[in-house]
């Protein structure tokens, strides 16, 4: 086995053993999944899976930068969020037995170690752990779809741009980053405006506010946060 691949499946055990989604079972029922499937490299550039196609495999993200995007009945599309290492994607697709929901970008040259559909929903059904282990994971999934629908309802755009600004650079946002912060370069103004739930332009003049008033500034095409207080006031964190 060359030294690369080596390399990358000690660490893909050790992610796998660390992985919330398997946390309640032994890091050797966790490495058993390493046993079955293979590396995928994708370049940037590259999709992983297209809304609407089926779904062979499971997918375990262990290097590289994602975007997850969909499209509308009309061909608009439109940013869900931004994967990074280490985590699980395309299991609602498998488990649901329903076609990818959403289409899957390589913003960076990424690797992932894809687990075949039947040896997933298999090892699923012996391991009624690492089942619960899905049950919690889909539950946050939908937590996480539901406070985007009440940040709609209860939060102005204003208030949507400062917490997804907040959100793209601390995800959970149970641990708020530091003022410096800086936002990725492959985040366009188009994709960050999709995630906030407003127009480009609409979300642009936002920005430009809170540029004049010192919470964020533009530095080499990125933006960096330079107020997360003043930001977590206006999202009402």
């Amino acid at each position: 086995m060359p030294s690369i691949e080596r390399a990358r499946r000690r660490a893909l055990e050790a992610a796998l053993a660390a992985e919330p989604f398997l946390e309640d079972v032994p890091a050797a029922t966790a490495g058993r999944l390493a046993t079955h499937g293979h590396f995928r490299e994708f370049a940037k550039g590259t999709y992983l899976f297209h809304q609407g196609a089926e779904a062979p495999d499971v997918c375990f993200l262990l290097e590289g930068r994602l975007e997850v995007s969909a499209l509308s009945p009309t061909g608009r599309r439109a940013l869900i969020t931004l994967l990074e290492p280490t985590c699980f994607l395309g299991y609602f697709a498998v488990v649901g037995d329903i076609p990818r929901t959403a289409s899957v970008l390589a913003i960076e040259d990424s690797v992932a170690w894809a687990i075949p559909a039947d040896t997933f929903l298999s090892f699923l059904a012996h391991e009624p752990l690492v089942a619960r282990g899905l049950l919690r994971a889909l539950v946050r999934q939908i937590n996480v779809s539901q406070h985007v629908v009440e940040d709609l309802l209860f939060l102005d755009l204003k208030g949507r741009v400062a917490k997804r600004l907040l959100q793209v650079v601390s995800p959970g946002l149970d641990d708020l980053a530091q003022d410096g912060a800086t936002l990725p370069a492959s985040l366009s103004q188009e994709d960050f405006a999709s995630l906030c739930g407003g127009s480009r332009e609409n979300v642009s003049r936002i920005m430009s506010d809170f540029a004049r008033r010192g919470f964020v500034e533009r530095r080499e095409r990125r933006w960096v946060i330079n107020d997360v207080a003043a930001l977590a006031r206006i999202a009402d964190l």
